[in-house]
């Protein structure tokens, strides 16, 4: 009887825990389950920086067509849409790194040899979602 007592208790005492097969089953599904998580987030990350280029695009374009149209000339710099209150602040550019991130910049010539940022573009020779370049936006 006292050997039937101690078998008893061992099967029990066993029976509260996870095997090692147990474990690696549900390790195993969570790597799966994270494989495919994986593309379809880093897909996400990337729609949202082209989302906000086209975003930073549109406002400084405007900053710079309400400058024109209060000012009859283009700003010679990018830094005086934000020293005459248009925007707030330069924004980077999204789709580069932040030691990269310079716009390029179109400018027009004036008559008194001065010259005013007329559009803004990315740097980046990437190409976006749809196949079209950014620095083409």
């Amino acid at each position: 009887m006292g050997v039937a007592t101690v078998i008893g208790k061992r099967t029990t005492a066993s029976s509260k825990g996870f095997t090692l097969i147990e474990i690696l089953v549900v390790v195993m599904l969570i790597s799966l389950m994270a494989a495919m998580v994986v593309p379809v987030v880093s897909h996400s990350v990337e729609m949202a920086r082209e989302s906000a280029l086209k975003e930073n695009l549109q406002v400084m374009r405007k900053a710079l067509d309400d400058y024109l149209a209060d000012t009859g000339r283009y700003p010679q710099t990018l830094q005086e849409l934000v020293t005459r209150r248009y925007v707030r602040f330069i924004p980077q550019d999204p789709v580069l790194d932040e030691t990269e991130a310079k716009w390029t910049l179109s400018y027009v010539e004036y008559a008194d040899g001065s010259r005013g940022v007329r559009d803004i573009r990315s740097s980046s020779q990437a190409l976006a979602d749809d196949g079209s370049r950014f620095d083409s936006w």
